[in-house]
């Protein structure tokens, strides 16, 4: 489709304005995390590393770091498992109420994080009578996380089909032979590009966790917001800010990368 010089113009300057917008604050962030000014007066009065070596040093940073991996890693394994499932019931397997289910896996990343994440508390304390912990705000995160395997997942098997599947079975392969042989190979590209994502998501995520972390219990995240406006800490969530877009970034990337490979090769 053809768009007329006007359309492009306006279709460009609408892109430009909302770059900017998203990426203009992030590059004030970055540009604060090395202000020598406390409260991050604009513009900056010099530049200084001191902020980095600080948060670099930091005991709860590091802990909240530490936190939100393994919550991430732990979330993501859950989500690779379950999801890989899901996806091949769904679209190998023809049952009643199969549309309802997938619309149910869907579910939990369209909806506004504070009702997942007021609905999860209220499991967990109400119904469950289970305390507050590590492991619920992993189960929390493997909620969503499951739907960012199971689009990799199911739209793979969607383009690859089940010929192959069929020959292996008809040469006498079994169920398990199969899926080893000849369905995870085709799988693992967009198992990987989804865990990476699920990964990503995990880490910064923030509404949900505040739901269903216990006293204890800090992410990253949850790190941040409890110290930006402590006095002399908003550099110092600067350049915690800074390292966890970059964290976030990586494997985002390496998705898409993976993604894009994945299309050009087919």
């Amino acid at each position: 489709m053809q768009l007329g010089r006007t359309a492009r113009i306006v279709l460009a300057a609408v892109t430009g304005m909302i770059l900017v917008a998203i990426y203009v604050p992030l590059m004030v962030v970055l540009v604060n995390s090395f202000s020598t000014s406390t409260s991050l007066t604009w513009p900056p009065p010099g530049f200084t590393l001191e902020w980095w070596v600080k948060a670099f040093q930091s005991v709860g940073a590091r802990e909240a770091v530490l936190t939100s991996v393994q919550v991430a890693i732990i979330s993501t394994a859950i989500a690779l498992v379950l999801g890989t499932l899901i996806s091949i019931a769904l679209q190998r397997f023809e049952f009643f109420g199969r549309d309802a289910i997938s619309l149910l896996i869907i579910l939990p990343i369209a909806l506004p994080g504070i009702i997942t994440g007021i609905a999860l508390n209220n499991f967990f304390r109400t119904i469950m009578g289970v305390p507050l912990s590590i492991w619920t705000v992993v189960i929390a995160h493997a909620t969503f996380c499951i739907v960012t395997v199971f689009n990799n997942v199911i739209a793979r098997l969607r383009r690859t089909g089940t010929n192959l599947e069929e020959a292996s079975a008809d040469l006498g392969a079994g169920v398990w032979t199969t899926f080893r042989l000849v369905t995870f190979p085709q799988l693992r590209s967009a198992l990987l590009a989804g865990g990476l994502l699920a990964f990503a998501l995990s880490f910064d995520e923030i509404i949900v966790t505040t739901f269903t972390a216990g006293s204890g219990v800090t992410t990253l995240p949850i790190f941040i917001l409890n110290n930006m406006f402590r006095p002399s800490q908003a550099p110092i969530v600067s350049v915690i800010a800074v390292v966890l877009v970059l964290v976030s970034i990586v494997p985002i990337y390496f998705a898409q990368r993976l993604s894009g490979s994945e299309q050009t090769r087919r």
